[in-house]
């Protein structure tokens, strides 16, 4: 059934028009990453595990199946809450048993927790350091990387540059530094709100500036492997690298404040850039990269696509598309088959073809919002708090059900603009798990137990 917006989500959506709103909403912006995509290189076993930003092949997708296809009134069942979780905007990991994330305490504590999936229950807490940029504008500082999960070792990086590894079973810091220090590291002005990109022997993180843009280091002892020093000396954007192999290279490719950049995996070698993408007033969209091609967001303007050729000197990117009104707004986007589909500025769902760029369909739905996907369905989770199951065709805007979640948390705002609900859904052996600030709910999704 297709949904009519309300009064409500008109009256929010023309709020979100606002241009300022733009900059705040970047502000808030937990990492927004998508990934390299089905055909490209780094992909994980099948699992039902999330283990990492937007889950096991960092590109939004469970490969779960047998998932409710109708969620009933209300939505799907409720198996617990908890509320005390601490603040912040990081999206959970879920391995096993156990749920990892990222929350702060105040500006002087921020952490990692291990809890438990059957209820929520605390199993272990490690702090890893302050809040970064305390006094930015708005005053939403707080907590917003999401964890790597890697075998029996958490790679997580605090929005002041912290970056620890940590063992998975304890908690017990194994190794750690600070990337502004160690690397004369940039971030913008909310922070760092990366995510840590675990590839083979490797940790890849971005410090920003003219020293380390990128920067690699040995996942076990945190030794320097390389050091990107990009051109231009970009600060860090809100977004995550991504392995990709196009151009007949293998690169990281990553969304700075000055444009997309590709960088060679094996020595950090500049390769390539496209300023495009880079032409909203804040750069967290993660490039979605399938194969050799990669497709990168204008935060307020339109979505890109460019295709990785060999060069001379390393990697061409020459633009496929650029054109207004695609995905590019808050949660990234997935590609389900051959067709993308995420919000824009204007706070409509939108499918498009990955390829051409052409729009099929435009929906309100629940206005800007991060986005997964499993089994053939899209799981949205508003800015607003709502929560909706959406068919994953390019034939139509398909809803299959919508709740609010209960007992939501309150939301500061500070002049003109309000925290808002910024955490990606996650989809995880049967179960979908939504958070807002220092509240997380667990829903049952399975068809059939």
């Amino acid at each position: 059934m297709e949904s009519k917006p309300t009064s409500k989500h008109i009256h929010w959506k023309e709020k979100m028009l606002n241009s300022r709103l733009l900059n705040a909403i970047a502000a808030l912006s937990v990492s927004f990453s998508a990934a390299t995509l089905s055909g490209s290189v780094g992909k994980a076993a099948p699992t039902s595990d999330w283990t990492q930003w937007r889950g096991p092949e960092r590109n939004g997708t469970s490969q779960e199946r047998g998932l409710l296809r109708q969620w009933p009134t209300g939505g799907p069942k409720l198996l617990w809450q908890v509320n005390d979780i601490g603040d912040g905007y990081s999206t959970p990991t879920v391995v096993g048993n156990r749920i990892y994330l990222m929350s702060n305490r105040g500006m002087d504590n921020e952490f990692v927790q291990a809890l438990s999936t059957q209820d929520g229950k605390p199993i272990w807490t490690t702090r890893v350091g302050n809040v970064g940029n305390p006094n930015q504008n708005p005053p939403y500082a707080k907590a917003r990387s999401t964890p790597t999960i890697e075998g029996d070792f958490i790679y997580a990086l605090g929005s002041d540059g912290d970056l620890a590894c940590l063992e998975a079973k304890t908690g017990k810091i194994r190794w750690q530094k600070n990337v502004r220090a160690e690397f004369g590291g940039q971030p913008g002005e909310w922070a760092y709100a990366e995510s840590p990109l675990v590839d083979g022997d490797l940790v890849v993180v971005t410090p920003g500036g003219a020293q380390a843009t990128l920067a690699a280091l040995n996942k076990k002892t945190g030794a320097v492997v390389w050091k990107s020093a990009v051109p231009g000396g970009d600060p860090a954007g809100y977004a995550s690298a991504i392995a990709v192999q196009g151009g007949g290279r293998r690169q990281y490719v990553q969304l700075l404040s000055k444009g997309i950049v590709g960088v060679d995996a094996k020595t950090g070698q500049f390769l390539w850039r496209y300023a495009e993408a880079a032409k909203g007033p804040a750069q967290y969209f993660t490039p979605v990269a399938r194969g050799e091609y990669v497709y990168g967001g204008a935060l307020g303007v339109g979505g890109a696509l460019v295709r990785l050729k060999p060069a001379a000197n390393g990697v061409a990117a020459e633009q496929v598309y650029f054109i207004r009104g695609l995905p590019n707004g808050i949660g990234g986007a997935v590609l389900v088959g051959e067709h993308l589909y995420g919000t824009e500025a204007g706070g409509k769902l939108v499918a498009a073809e990955f390829t051409t760029g052409k729009v099929k369909w435009q929906a309100d739905s629940l206005g800007w919002a991060s986005v997964a996907s499993a089994d053939g369905l899209l799981f949205i989770h508003g800015v607003n708090g709502d929560v909706a199951l959406v068919e994953a065709t390019p034939e139509g805007y398909r809803e299959k059900g919508r709740f609010t979640p209960p007992a939501q948390p309150s939301h500061k705002k500070a002049g003109q603009f309000a925290e808002m609900s910024f955490s990606y859904p996650v989809i995880a052996n049967g179960r979908l798990y939504i958070r807002d600030l220092g509240t997380l709910w667990v829903y049952d999704i399975k068809a059939s137990r």
